[in-house]
């Protein structure tokens, strides 16, 4: 598809997150993606599928720009905050009954995967607030303290765009 990020492992080219991660999870078992328990797993599932299909893609940057160019850069702004705070929101009543120092635990799990490069693009790109959320916030924070999400963050990657 001509996009990023892609994995290559060997002859195998895997070009979509989600793909990625499973593939990684199937190879790399531990420590695991997702935890035993059964609803704790369906609700890493759903984190997931929120992220990927209501709130990434509003993050897009070829999308961002093609509504910049189509519209303005102020209703591009307004666009893509209304669809963050809409997942947010979801994301927010979905995790405050299972997070623990994570999303559903005190573990990292896939959920993680997908929450913290959201919640960083939305709060340092779209300066969003993060008062409405506080799990969401609490997350966060926990993914900060973490040096693998500090080194995962876009602005230190080598073909990181510039801003949008």
């Amino acid at each position: 598809m001509g996009t990023v990020p892609a994995l290559v492992d060997g002859e195998i080219v895997i070009s979509d997150s989600f793909a990625i991660i499973l593939y990684l999870d199937e190879k790399y078992p531990e420590p695991p993606l997702l935890p035993r328990d059964l609803h704790k797993r369906a609700v890493n599932y759903q984190a997931a599928s929120i992220v990927f299909s209501g709130i990434q893609p509003h993050q897009n940057l070829a999308v961002i720009r093609y509504i910049e160019e189509k519209i303005n850069a102020e209703a591009k702004t307004a666009w893509v905050k209304d669809a963050i705070t809409k997942g947010f929101t979801a994301l927010e009543k979905l995790l405050v009954s299972s997070a623990g120092k994570y999303a559903t635990g005190d573990e990292v799990y896939l959920a993680d995967l997908f929450l913290a490069p959201q919640i960083h693009g939305a709060v340092n790109r779209f300066q969003i607030n993060m008062e409405p959320y506080p799990t969401l916030a609490k997350c966060y924070e926990s993914y900060n303290e973490l040096p693998v999400f500090q080194n995962a963050v876009p602005e230190k990657q080598p073909d990181a765009p510039s801003t949008i």
